[in-house]
């Protein structure tokens, strides 16, 4: 099996070095490259959804449009396409901004092809979010030290969610998306999303990763 990989840097060179490691494994097929985020979007919007990429390797800082605000954009517009941050960055607020934004995995350019691979493979096949050794230290960090609110309840029934806002929450925790909840529950991803409004408007939050942690520390899993 092959996997259909598009490639966002502003770097000619570290574009042929990952583009060439990629196809002489044999298990990718390079469908784009592009200089920024702008350039994605605009090779993205000419292909027709049977040509886009499964996963999207991408570069954070870059002219034009930087990583996450193209994997923000891309990601409304095309929720099918996976995105995996590929960078050199590994600081606090990139990695938050990235994963807030919607990547679906944090490498580092160190990485080795075949860990690449690998991670392709977890996002395409849904068996989980590859992240670099360092960059999970960071994010289970960002997770146990996020400011929570002091005033929500540590009892689930006192929260005021329904059932299915607090199935909604537990499949969050699972780490599933919109479309995978959706699949879950036989209900549509906009519908989802509407839940999940409800759950941050209750529990006096604003993201998934708060989210995640209330539902960790006050053990409603």
């Amino acid at each position: 099996m092959s996997y259909k990989v598009t490639l966002v840097d502003d770097r000619p060179h570290i574009l042929a070095s990952i583009s060439r490691e990629l196809t002489d494994s044999g298990m990718v097929d390079i469908v784009f490259t592009a200089h920024n985020g702008a350039d994605f979007l605009e090779n993205l919007k000419i292909l027709s959804e049977d040509k886009h990429p499964q996963v999207v390797l991408m570069d954070i800082d870059m002219p034009v449009m930087n990583g996450i605000e193209a994997v923000r954009i891309a990601g409304n517009l095309y929720p099918n396409i996976q995105y995996i941050m590929l960078t050199v960055f590994d600081d606090d607020d990139k990695l938050f901004e990235a994963l807030k934004a919607g990547a679906h995995g944090y490498l580092l350019k160190e990485e080795r092809a075949d860990v690449i691979l690998r991670a392709l493979e977890e996002v395409v096949e849904k068996k989980g979010a590859p992240m670099s050794p360092r960059i999970a230290r960071k994010t289970l960090n960002l997770l146990i030290n996020e400011p929570v609110q002091k005033d929500i309840d540590t009892d689930i029934n006192k929260t005021g969610l329904t059932e299915r806002e607090a199935e909604i929450l537990k499949n969050m925790v699972s780490g599933l998306d919109y479309k995978q909840i959706g699949e879950k529950l036989f209900i549509s991803p906009n519908t989802v999303r509407n839940h999940i409004s409800k759950i941050y408007d209750k529990l006096h939050i604003s993201s998934k990763t708060q989210a995640v942690k209330l539902a960790i520390r006050n053990k409603w899993i």
